[in-house]
């Protein structure tokens, strides 16, 4: 049987994915220049995920905890996203939504915290169920937020393919370099994402 190969599939899931970005980006083109708004085209998703620190933190969390408990959170991710954003697109929203997002950074410090404190756990399959409901509901969150704040026009298919693509690169370059750097995805730095999600909380 041949064996399953890690980064080979990572490679072709990040491919994949910023092949249906790229795409929804050459897609929504024209419209997005008919509309006439930069503000919602490509670069405006492209950028949303980045600027936003709150964001940025959360994708990195998600690639640091895949690296160090399963490639299968990138899915989880994944699916999370998709879910989010659909409820964001249908106008869910809850008033205490900002708090929330910065909770679900530090419950993925939390996750990557028990992680390390007994290895044996990363075996477990109900361990690793319970790590894909937390990182999928962590992502839903903060792609909720962005549901609420993408246009809603000719754009948006633009804007949603810039967003995937940032989204996937930030992941698969924190996954890439926290399996090359084990250290990266220790301890400390499950307590770097945990401090950090009560921070924005305060």
């Amino acid at each position: 049987m041949e064996r399953f190969n890690s980064s080979e599939f990572l490679g072709k899931a990040i491919g994949a994915t910023a092949f249906v970005a790229v795409s929804a980006i050459l897609l929504g083109s024209n419209g997005a220049l008919a509309h006439g708004s930069a503000a919602g085209g490509g670069f405006s998703g492209f950028s949303h995920p980045l600027i936003g620190i709150d964001h940025l933190i959360m994708l990195m969390a998600v690639g640091t905890a895949a690296s160090l408990i399963s490639i299968d959170l990138l899915l989880w991710a994944f699916v999370g996203a998709i879910l989010g954003a659909g409820l964001g697109l249908y106008g869910m929203n809850i008033g205490f939504m900002e708090i929330l997002a910065a909770i679900a950074i530090s419950a993925v410090g939390l996750l990557m915290l028990f992680a390390t404190r007994s290895k044996g756990r990363l075996e477990s399959g109900s361990f690793r169920l319970i790590s894909g409901l937390v990182v999928s509901s962590a992502v839903g969150t903060h792609a909720l937020l962005h549901g609420l704040e993408a246009p809603q026009d000719s754009n948006s298919v633009l804007w949603w393919g810039g967003a995937l693509l940032s989204s996937t690169l930030v992941c698969g370059a924190s996954y890439l370099i926290c399996k090359k750097f084990p250290v990266l995805s220790s301890k400390k730095a499950a307590l770097i994402y945990l401090l950090a999600g009560a921070a924005f909380i305060i």
